[in-house]
């Protein structure tokens, strides 16, 4: 596939552009800068959603059972999903394109899973990016699933405008959902896979937490707590319903534009870091046998060495 007019034809509804663009956007071609210049004005109209929680909590059931909701709707869905990579081969074993299968060949659901290739945060660097290029497609819908790994996933909330974190019973999830983190961040809960015989119990035990701090922020709405299960699609409708009540929420009491400025500011500073952190890995590259060895010998201390390597950039 040729290249011409690449973003023309995205903005035209080609799908095959969307693939091609983003593509581009993991590879980091050096045209990426240029092609989010045409095609951001188109952006900023999708619903957006986060979905996080450790590791086989069953987020791609959900989602899947979530983008048939969707669909019934007509809306068009997208999915960003997001795969731990190989620290060593920094390739993905892409799971969810297992788990989603059964909307591939509906054409208006846009299915990318990506690996993290060692991103932090529990989105890959290219997701943003990614959605961006799905909302100037057409998508009306995007659907974030982080990698999974811990409570270090926050980025997600500078993603999307609501965040779904989920849990399991029976394997400490509420417990760790005290800790700081993930838990900040979450704006629905969702207790996958009902049937257990724990799952109230996990419930109640979120509820009370949430209520404890709920007090930090007395006009923001507790977070509501919904009982699922992938399997069967039991309680996702429910699930759908509060996070549009929570769109409603932040339309209505004026923080939408607040959070998604908060959002774009993170975007920003990301982008300007990554792209700092890279000049000066280059630059200790190029001067790594000398100013290292100086570092090494004790010439130069490690604090005064950084120094350098930055004023320098």
């Amino acid at each position: 596939m040729r290249d011409d007019n690449l973003v023309e034809r995205l903005l035209g509804g080609d799908r095959r552009a969307l693939a091609r663009t983003i593509s581009k956007i993991e590879g980091e071609d050096p045209a990426v800068p240029e092609m989010i210049r045409e095609i951001y004005p188109r952006t900023g109209r999708a619903i957006t959603i986060g979905f996080t929680g450790p590791p086989g909590v069953g987020k791609s059931s959900i989602i899947a059972k979530l983008i048939r909701l969707y669909r019934e709707e007509g809306k068009k869905v997208g999915v960003v999903s997001v795969d731990p990579s190989s620290p060593f081969t920094r390739g993905a074993i892409l799971g969810d394109r297992i788990r989603l299968a059964d909307h591939f060949l509906d054409k208006d659901v846009f299915i990318r899973s990506m690996g993290s290739r060692g991103h932090l945060g529990g989105l890959a660097g290219a997701s943003r990016l990614a959605a961006m290029a799905m909302e100037a497609y057409g998508i009306d819908v995007i659907l974030y699933e982080t990698v999974g790994v811990g409570q270090g996933e926050v980025e997600v909330a500078s993603a999307a405008d609501t965040v779904v974190l989920c849990l399991q019973p029976g394997a400490g999830d509420a417990v760790q959902a005290l800790k700081a983190g993930v838990m900040e961040v979450a704006d629905v809960f969702c207790i996958n896979k009902a049937d257990h015989p724990q799952a109230r119990g996990a419930a109640a035990e979120v509820r009370s937490i949430l209520e404890i701090g709920h007090e930090l922020d007395p006009d923001a709405p507790v977070p509501p707590i919904v009982l699922t299960r992938g399997d069967n699609g039991e309680g996702v409708e429910e699930l759908k319903g509060e996070i549009e009540g929570h769109r409603e929420f932040l339309r209505e009491s004026g923080r939408m534009e607040g959070r998604r400025l908060a959002a774009m500011r993170e975007f920003v500073l990301a982008w300007a870091t990554n792209k700092l952190e890279k000049e000066i890995r280059e630059r200790l590259s190029r001067e790594d046998a000398g100013l290292m060895e100086k570092v090494r010998e004790r010439e130069v201390d490690p604090i005064t060495a950084a120094e350098t390597l930055y004023k320098e950039v």
